[in-house]
């Protein structure tokens, strides 16, 4: 058993509570990166600056959390859930304080940063904290479809608010009223249960090197599976607008086009620990992966809009059931004591390729085509859902 207080013991309804919690902390800080992220490029864009600055606006969001996810995986792993969310609620904090004072280049990419870190650092004492309050893996896997909803639900009332916001009270207020956002993450931290530290097994890896976790072949081929999950997620959110440009469709239904991927793949994460009960844990991996797969295949063949639309569903479908498994699957190949730095890694993987790929995105579809770019990446996951076979549901050590 973990030591701390998220054991059997602990009262259903209490635990309901927390977990509740751990959700409304995380839609708190992803809210308030998501409106930032809309709202600091269309400042900047207004101020009469162009595509460079928006550019490395944007990147600093990914960058900052890659730089700060291993420090803030030990924090975790070393003080729990409170000072490292708290932390990531000031930050988050601080970035809507600057930008509400005063525009400007300079205070935008700081705002960025500060907000992407905030983001970043509270999820990986979120998803720690979300793991070890679990009974066995079956309670895991339901414990992180409720909280992969939190992203999902920041993404889909955040930015539309203050899109509105700052049409009709301009820009300071938009960032202004952010504020009850990182607030809202104070307020409920305080109820997820204070953590019993095992100092002793934390003393026992500290002196071990990250690099140790790279010994473990699953731990490799999880961080690949990953990585390839976070690049077809770029593929799909930097090539969609660009084909359905080509196939001269409009932007509201480019929007509807997201939208119903970002609603398929909440329901999708209501539904998973209804299916973790009936199959295991490789099986849904090798299929998820395969259907993402088949999606790309058939994308570059669509001319009309409802056909679209519904690939787009199955994709979310097929993406929103695999970041549960993902970190599910993490806990189970991660030595104890060590969870907060293995979601760290984790988490610098894919900020590192939020970051980067875009760019590198942009230069291949150049060159081969936006059809072809799919197709690529259909041959990528299809090679990655063999890596699926590797895993099995092992026994819990909860």
């Amino acid at each position: 058993m973990p030591d701390n207080v998220h054991e059997k013991e602990v009262p259903r309804t209490k635990r309901t509570t927390a977990v509740l919690a751990l959700i409304a902390c995380q839609v708190g800080l992803h809210a308030c990166m998501q409106s930032m992220r809309l709202a600091t490029p269309l400042e900047i864009l207004s101020e009469g600056y162009g595509e460079l600055e928006v550019g490395i606006l944007i990147s600093l969001f990914g960058l900052a959390p890659a730089l700060l996810a291993i420090p803030a995986g030990h924090m975790a792993d070393r003080y729990g859930y409170h000072n490292p969310v708290r932390i990531a609620a000031s930050l988050s904090l601080l970035a809507v304080v600057i930008t509400t004072l005063q525009g400007g280049l300079v205070t935008l990419l700081f705002a960025a940063s500060l907000s992407g870190a905030g983001s970043g650092f509270g999820m990986i004492a979120i998803q720690r904290t979300a793991g070890r309050m679990a009974i066995n893996g079956t309670d895991r896997i339901k414990i992180f479809s409720w909280i992969a909803l939190a992203p999902a639900i920041a993404g889909f009332f955040g930015p539309g608010i203050t899109g509105v916001l700052i049409d009709l009270y301009g820009f300071r207020v938009a960032f202004g009223a952010m504020a009850v956002l990182p607030i809202a993450t104070f307020f409920f931290s305080w109820l997820v249960p204070a953590e019993k530290i095992n100092y002793s097994a934390y003393n026992e890896k500290k002196d071990k090197s990250s690099k140790s976790l790279f010994t473990e072949p699953l731990f490799i081929r999880l961080l690949i599976i990953n990585w390839l999950v976070t690049v077809s997620w770029g593929v799909f959110s930097m090539a969609l607008p660009i084909l359905s440009h080509e196939r001269e469709m409009s932007a509201s239904v480019v929007g509807f086009i997201f939208m119903v991927y970002s609603l398929s793949s909440i329901v999708v994460r209501v539904i998973i620990p209804f299916v973790a009960k009936r199959l295991s844990d490789q099986v849904m991996l090798g299929v998820t992966l395969l259907l993402n797969a088949g999606v790309f295949v058939l994308f570059p063949f669509i001319n009309s809009e409802l056909p679209m639309v519904l690939l787009a569903a199955v994709l979310g479908v097929a993406l929103g059931m695999i970041q549960p498994l993902m970190l599910v699957m993490l806990y189970q190949i991660t030595p104890k004591s060590r969870e907060g730095e293995a979601l760290a890694l984790r988490s610098a993987f894919v900020h590192v390729s939020m970051a980067t790929m875009p760019v590198m995105f942009g230069v291949l579809g150049s060159v081969v085509g936006i059809g072809a770019l799919f197709w690529l990446m259909a041959t990528l996951l299809a090679t990655g859902s063999m890596q699926a076979r590797h895993f099995i549901r092992v026994k819990d050590p909860n």
